[in-house]
């Protein structure tokens, strides 16, 4: 399980993930566990840090710019810009061949080139489409990007297909129908498969590649 926010509270249990992995320690990332978890959770030392009067019986570090295998999926995080007080990252992620990466909240990626490096999907930061939500505090800027720098980051790397989760109100609020064209068209000037997340997708990742099945969504992604 990816993150684990407020409204994971009271039914993590119930879900009985095998292990959680958290970005940053905000709230709607990790608040679900304030009561504690079924399972292993890994996270950074500084998100530790943020959470240290979360009951969490098996805490693993999770380090940074260091592979660490889970079962059969092998994480690597990188250090991204978003918040000072939740120092965050996002997750390089290798599985049966193909490779993604994972970042729900962000303004910038650190060693981007390398966090991309042979990418087949990225899965980025929705709050806002084409202009960014940042602010600078203590000389650092905070906040989100906007998918079509994301978008354009993927161009630059080489990422073919993109989407984007953890949704703003100007997506979760807006029309669906329209938001997926201005989306995919932004996509599409960058050479980028570009999609907006909906609950009950499902991907079959290939190799520099990834396609939708057939899944049905209940409702838009995440709202920010």
């Amino acid at each position: 399980m990816m993150d684990c926010g407020a409204d994971w509270l009271r039914r993590v249990h119930e879900l009985k993930p095998t292990a959680i992995v958290l970005t940053h320690a905000h709230p709607d990332h990790a608040r679900g566990l304030a009561l504690g978890a079924p399972c292993p959770v890994y996270a950074t030392r500084k998100t530790w840090k943020s959470l240290s009067t979360y009951p969490v019986r098996e805490r693993r570090i999770m380090p940074l710019r260091k592979s660490v295998t889970i079962g059969r999926i092998k994480f690597e995080a990188f250090p991204v810009e978003h918040s000072l007080r939740a120092p965050a990252v996002g997750y390089r992620i290798s599985a049966g061949g193909a490779r993604f990466f994972y970042v729900p909240d962000l303004v910038a990626i650190r060693d981007r080139g390398r966090a991309l490096q042979g990418i087949d999907l990225y899965i980025g930061d929705g709050a806002m489409i084409k202009r960014p939500l940042v602010r600078k505090r203590k000389g650092t800027l905070i906040g989100h990007t906007s998918i079509r720098r994301q978008l354009a980051w993927c161009r630059n790397e080489g990422v073919p297909t993109a989407f984007f989760t953890h949704c703003g109100t100007e997506i979760v609020s807006g029309d669906a129908r329209r938001l997926d064209r201005v989306v995919h068209d932004m996509g599409t000037e960058c050479g980028v498969n570009a999609y907006i997340a909906h609950d009950g997708r499902c991907l079959l990742l290939h190799r520099r590649g990834a396609s939708l099945s057939r899944a049905r969504y209940s409702r838009r992604g995440t709202k920010h």
